[in-house]
């Protein structure tokens, strides 16, 4: 349950981040109710935090009465150190440019994909994957570029968990999903068939850190585009390859001025 289960002694500041939370890309507007059921506490006492929060401007309040998070978190969220997706964007605009398609950046947090940046063209088809959203890694082109390097206990523990199916043509079959992944991992990238969305295939690139993958690259287009998926490979490589040395730069104080 987001936010924890129902608790005692918990402290305000638990209760307050638990309320923010409740809130992801599948629930991006709660009633109170809801985030009380969400959090595990009680009515009055989300009541009160609610309203806290949303005089502070960390929640906001429309004229249906539900709740969004605010722009306060927004604004410290850009706080954040980010070299990662600073130095990636200009290349997926540039992966963008030369292909017209949908492209977008992915880390792994748990046993997810974290979206954390994404670039499309007006023509380019349409996507479940949002900035700041997430999604199974199995169903992904960039969760498989992820997890095929992981370390072999991790991607052992991720397929013994009961694997979700988006679509009838996911992979599931934990030995299968394996022989791909280690086949992901000697051809240095993955690509998709209507696993996450009927309608969309993809392939993904890692961008690696000595054979750790920090984040991976993916590009999407129609399914009855398949064919294309392999003319992609090369640009797709290329730009996973340059977001890889400025990343290592920028994290070693050594940024290149220009790729």
């Amino acid at each position: 349950m987001p936010g924890g289960a129902r608790e005692t002694g918990r402290t305000v500041t638990s209760r307050a981040l638990a309320i923010l939370g409740a809130f992801d890309a599948g629930h991006p507007r709660l009633t109170l109710t809801e985030i009380a059921e969400r959090t595990g506490m009680a009515l009055s006492t989300v009541h009160r935090l609610a309203g806290e929060l949303e005089e502070w401007r960390a929640l906001r309040r429309g004229a249906d009465g539900r709740f969004q998070i605010g722009r306060r978190v927004w604004e410290l969220g850009q706080l954040a150190p980010d070299p990662l997706q600073e130095v990636a964007h200009p290349w997926l605009q540039e992966l963008l440019g030369g292909t017209g398609e949908n492209v977008h950046l992915a880390v792994r947090d748990g046993v997810e994909v974290l979206y954390v940046d994404k670039v499309y063209g007006k023509r380019a088809v349409p996507i479940v994957s949002r900035t700041g959203g997430r999604l199974p890694m199995h169903p992904t082109g960039v969760g498989k570029a992820l997890l095929a390097f992981e370390p072999g206990w991790f991607v052992r523990s991720y397929l013994s968990r009961p694997l979700e199916r988006p679509t009838p043509r996911t992979i599931t079959e934990p030995g299968r999903l394996a022989r791909e992944l280690a086949q992901v991992r000697a051809q240095g990238y993955a690509t998709t068939h209507e696993e996450m969305t009927l309608g969309s295939c993809s392939a993904a690139a890692p961008v690696l850190a000595g054979d750790r993958a920090v984040a991976a690259v993916g590009i999407v287009v129609s399914s009855w585009r398949v064919r294309e998926l392999p003319r992609l490979i090369d640009p797709l490589l290329t730009v996973a390859a340059g977001i890889a040395v400025d990343y290592q730069a920028a994290v070693t104080g050594h940024r290149r001025s220009s790729h």
